[in-house]
């Protein structure tokens, strides 16, 4: 009895998680046996898949609390490029102070997913249909504030620029010296400790809190849920906001790290966050998930575009080829799951 529930509780969470950290190690250090001459083997490599994907750490954290009570927000690419341009835009523009125009687009996410979250979780209409529309909403309305590609500079605004540029040093014994014998001390920018303030804030949320569990509840069974006298509507609703806010910190990220705001920014980037979810080990029904899996995800979609572009001769769209791979294994994997786990029943 005690082995079936042991198996049971790898089959839900632990070894999908075990096998997402596996296989990002995996590949890293294939990376660095392979490349070892063109500078994988360097912290400051594995440092800057955190830079680059600070924004999108934090919107994969809040697309697996969507997922994990069922949902799917298929807005928050659309979404962040709206709050890049209200950035670039407000400060490019109109001079106004970065702080300012940060609290409006927290406040901005809150709304958007209060209304998405209401129209999802009272309204009963499906998550997709939703999502699509807060989709064309934002990204819309990303064009109606300005069609130009607009850049930051430390003219336009010096604190934000100064924030984007902040280095944070680790200890110099960490660094190498390069080809012309100076001592490349590795860092880390702002957005990387916001990014992971995100990911233990979620972690604790969806662990200690009566919301993180109701949120498993919710998509483990919502029948079930409701005679447990949870408020199901609420909790999605709840959700949504928590998703959109997550969002909205990862464009505030992803604009410290870009410092510029266009239309076609970060096309596709719910996609990615959805692929980091499942390959993370969220299922797409809900119920099962944890946030560090989805950063682990993250960082695995990560190795597998910086290992292209360290090649030199591949295409970038092999990046996207490995990453469609990976996720059909995943969602197979975790189909195979479940299946077992039913036939344990």
């Amino acid at each position: 009895m005690m082995n079936k529930k042991v198996f049971d509780k790898l089959n839900g969470n632990t070894l999908l998680l075990v096998i997402t950290i596996c296989l990002f190690f995996f590949m890293y250090i294939i990376g660095c046996i392979v490349y070892s001459g063109k500078g994988f083997t360097h912290l400051q490599t594995f440092l800057n898949l955190l830079i680059t994907n600070a924004g999108l750490i934090c919107v994969a954290s809040g697309m697996t609390c969507v997922m994990l009570c069922g949902g799917i927000d298929i807005s928050v690419g659309s979404l962040v490029a709206m709050d890049c341009m209200i950035l670039a835009y407000g400060m490019g523009k109109l001079n106004l102070p970065c702080i300012p125009l940060i609290l409006m687009i927290l406040v901005i996410g809150l709304v958007f997913g209060a209304v998405q979250g209401f129209l999802i979780g009272y309204m009963k209409i499906q998550p997709f249909i939703i999502t699509m529309a807060g989709m064309f909403f934002a990204r819309g309305m990303t064009a109606v504030i300005c069609t130009d590609q607009i850049s930051i500079t430390e003219t336009t605004n010096k604190l934000f620029y100064a924030w984007a540029n902040f280095k944070i040093q680790l200890p110099a014994f960490l660094g190498y010296v390069n080809k012309k014998g100076k001592l490349q001390v590795p860092f880390i920018r702002i957005s990387v400790i916001i990014a992971l303030l995100v990911v233990a804030a979620t972690f604790f949320l969806l662990k200690y809190t009566k919301f993180g569990r109701s949120l498993y509840a919710v998509g483990g069974n919502q029948t079930s849920a409701a005679m447990m006298g949870l408020d199901t509507r609420k909790i999605k609703m709840k959700a949504y906001i928590l998703s959109s806010f997550l969002c909205s910190i990862g464009g505030i990220c992803y604009c410290l790290n870009t410092m510029s705001g266009s239309v076609q920014q970060a096309s596709g980037f719910e996609m990615d966050a959805i692929a980091s979810s499942v390959i993370g080990g969220t299922l797409l029904t809900g119920g099962v998930g944890n946030v560090i899996g989805s950063f682990f995800g993250v960082m695995i979609t990560g190795t597998i575009t910086t290992l292209v572009n360290t090649n030199g001769k591949l295409l970038s769209s092999w990046a996207n080829i490995a990453t469609a791979a990976l996720l059909c294994f995943f969602i197979i994997l975790q189909s195979v799951f479940a299946y077992v786990k039913n036939r344990s029943k």
